[in-house]
C-alpha cells in the first residue's frame, strides 16, 4: 500500500506507527507544516515527511486525512487537483461529515470516515467505520488498515460522533481511571512507580478477561465478590459516591460538547 498521512499530529502519528509496526505499507508519506517534529520518523526506510500535501496526494493512493476541522476544508480544495478517481479517501476527523466531504470532492470518490484512537500506536485501537456509496467498495481495504491497527466495526455514519465519546475520548476516561487507582496504591503504602504497574496491569487483565471470556463485567465481578468482604465494601462505596453515575454522565457531557462542534 502507498499512503499518505495528511497531518502527522498526536493521531496521524499513532496510526503511523501503528502501520509501520505491523509493515502493512509500501511507502508512507507523513505530512505537517513544520516537519521537524516528526524527524524521528526518518530512521523507517517506507517514510518520507513533507510540508507539501500535494506531493504526498500525487505519490500515494490512500489518503488518511488526520488535521484540525478547522482546517481540512481548505486541505481538501487544495488537494483537489491532483486527485484520481482510484484515491481512497479515509478521513479521522471529528465532525466532519461525508457530506460535506463530498460537497468538495465529489461523490464518484471512495470516501470513508473512521474513528481510531492513540491505541493504534500499540496496536489496541478500537476504529469505527463508515462510507459514502461509492466509498462502500473499499471498506474491506479500510477494514485491512485498522485490524492491522488493533479492531474495527463498520457502523452508521450517524454513530460516528456517539463512537468518538467512547473509543477517542475513552482513552482519556480509562487513562483518568488507572491514575485514580494508582492514586489509592501509593496512598495504601506503595511506592509510585510500584503502585503504576500495579493499576495498569489489574485494568489490562480486566479487559482480556472480558474479551477472551465473553462475560459480562457483574459475571466477573460475582467470581471476586464474597459475602461481607472487602471488595464488595469498595464497590458500593465507590457506587454510593457516584462512580458509574459521574462516568455515564461524563461520556454524555463529551457527546453534548461534540455535537456543538459538528454544528
Amino acid at each position: 500500500m502507498k499512503v499518505a498521512i495528511i497531518g502527522a499530529g498526536s493521531l496521524g502519528q499513532s496510526i503511523a506507527k501503528g502501520l509501520l509496526k505491523n509493515k502493512v505499507v509500501k511507502s508512507l508519506y507523513l505530512t505537517k507544516r513544520n516537519t521537524s517534529s516528526i524527524k524521528s520518523f526518518e530512521d523507517s526506510k517506507e517514510v518520507l515527511l513533507t510540508s507539501d500535501n500535494a506531493e504526498a496526494v500525487k505519490n500515494a493512493d490512500i489518503l488518511i486525512f488526520a488535521v484540525q476541522p478547522r482546517h481540512f476544508e481548505s486541505i481538501l480544495e487544495n488537494v483537489k487537483p491532483f486527485l484520481t478517481k482510484n484515491h481512497v479517501l479515509i478521513s479521522v476527523i471529528t465532525g466532519f461529515s461525508i457530506a460535506k466531504i463530498e460537497a468538495i470532492v465529489g461523490k464518484d470518490q471512495f470516501i470513508i470516515r473512521s474513528m481510531p484512537n492513540t491505541a493504534a500506536s500499540v496496536g489496541q485501537s478500537m476504529t469505527c467505520i463508515s462510507a459514502n456509496e461509492k466509498g462502500k467498495e473499499k471498506i474491506e481495504l479500510a477494514k485491512t488498515i485498522f485490524n492491522s491497527l488493533g479492531q474495527t466495526m463498520e457502523i452508521p455514519e450517524e454513530q460516528l460522533q456517539a463512537a468518538t465519546v467512547i473509543c477517542a475520548s475513552g482513552i482519556a476516561f480509562w487513562m483518568r481511571l488507572i491514575r485514580a487507582t494508582t492514586q489509592g496504591a501509593i496512598q495504601l503504602g506503595f511506592e509510585a512507580h510500584e503502585a503504576h504497574v500495579l493499576a495498569m496491569q489489574t485494568c489490562f487483565g480486566a479487559a482480556s478477561l472480558l474479551k477472551e471470556s465473553g462475560n459480562h463485567p457483574e459475571a466477573e465481578i460475582d467470581r471476586v465478590t464474597t459475602p461481607g468482604g472487602c471488595t464488595i465494601e469498595g464497590l458500593n462505596e465507590m457506587e454510593h459516591q457516584g462512580l458509574s453515575s459521574s462516568l455515564i454522565k461524563g461520556i454524555n457531557k463529551s457527546f453534548d460538547k461534540i455535537n456543538q462542534i459538528k454544528k
